[in-house]
């Protein structure tokens, strides 16, 4: 069933577990990702975001992901994941995404609230929710340099109070230490200040750049107040491993397919039970 962030954080929030965002560019994937959430019981986020469109545009995507998430068994959120301009963050709604992601993080304070502030009216009006980012959750790379010295990389639990009064977002992704991509040594958490906003927010929290964390990472983040997790590396390797893994000469298509989807509905199943969303859908 399609349903928006607010139908499945909220509970996540109470009961101090993470729903997974995953994701996904191709048929292949949607599938594992979803037979994972089925088999498991568990709610689930699946969607694209805007530095993938080159891989598959919206409207491929939607034709896809729209009818597979209505059909499922379980809560399925379809999520338009970092978001970098209006029009193509509109264009997902029309298209049937029932979340988006507006990242403005990257520019002022003020600038990030006014323009999330605006896209929140935009969004309700076609009945989805919106997710924003406070404190830009980088690169491995930048992140080990910035880290290096100074706390710019964390966001400030002041800001992050403001930020959600004023905007009224339905999702914060902070900046606490992760970052997108292969991390190349192990991200130095910063979880006193994810406890800090958890409390002065009842704003569900979002950890972004979640591949590669470990069993015990994820879940010292979950007890300390984050609610979704975005994941996308970890099943984009296991897809193409599989295909490699499976590829003999005279192969076709069809003939790694299967493995493809079983590749990624490991993976994802894996996460979902860290996350301790299984049962809950």
């Amino acid at each position: 069933m399609l349903v928006t962030l607010n139908e499945v954080l909220k509970d996540a929030q109470k009961n101090k577990y993470a729903v997974g965002l995953f994701n996904t560019v191709n048929l292949e994937m949607a599938r594992g990702v979803i037979a994972a959430a089925e088999e498991t019981n568990s709610p689930v986020i699946i969607g694209t975001a805007e530095v993938l469109l080159p891989y598959a545009g919206l409207e491929e995507l939607a034709s896809l992901l729209v009818p597979m998430a209505k059909k499922a068994s379980v809560p399925v959120v379809l999520h338009f994941d970092h978001g970098l301009t209006p029009e193509m963050i509109i264009k997902s709604m029309v298209l049937g995404f029932s979340s988006v992601m507006y990242d403005c993080s990257t520019g002022s304070f003020e600038e990030n609230i006014e323009k999330c502030r605006e896209m929140k009216t935009i969004a309700k009006s076609f009945g989805a929710s919106i997710e924003a980012e406070l404190g830009h959750v980088g690169s491995a790379a930048a992140n080990a340099a910035e880290a290096d010295g100074h706390d710019g990389i964390y966001t400030d639990p002041d800001e992050a109070k403001e930020f959600v009064e004023r905007t009224q977002v339905d999702a914060l992704a902070i900046a606490i230490g992760t970052a997108h991509g292969v991390y190349k040594s192990k991200p130095v958490l910063n979880l006193e200040i994810l406890k800090e906003i958890a409390a002065m927010t009842s704003t569900p929290l979002v950890l972004h750049g979640g591949s590669g964390l470990s069993d015990e990472d994820f879940r010292n983040c979950i007890q300390s107040g984050i609610s979704k997790v975005n994941i996308f590396t970890d099943i984009n390797c296991a897809a193409a491993k599989a295909a490699a893994e499976s590829y003999r000469d005279g192969c076709g298509m069809t003939d790694l397919m299967g493995n493809i989807v079983q590749a990624v509905k490991t993976v994802a199943m894996e996460k979902m039970k860290i996350f301790g969303c299984t049962n809950k859908g």
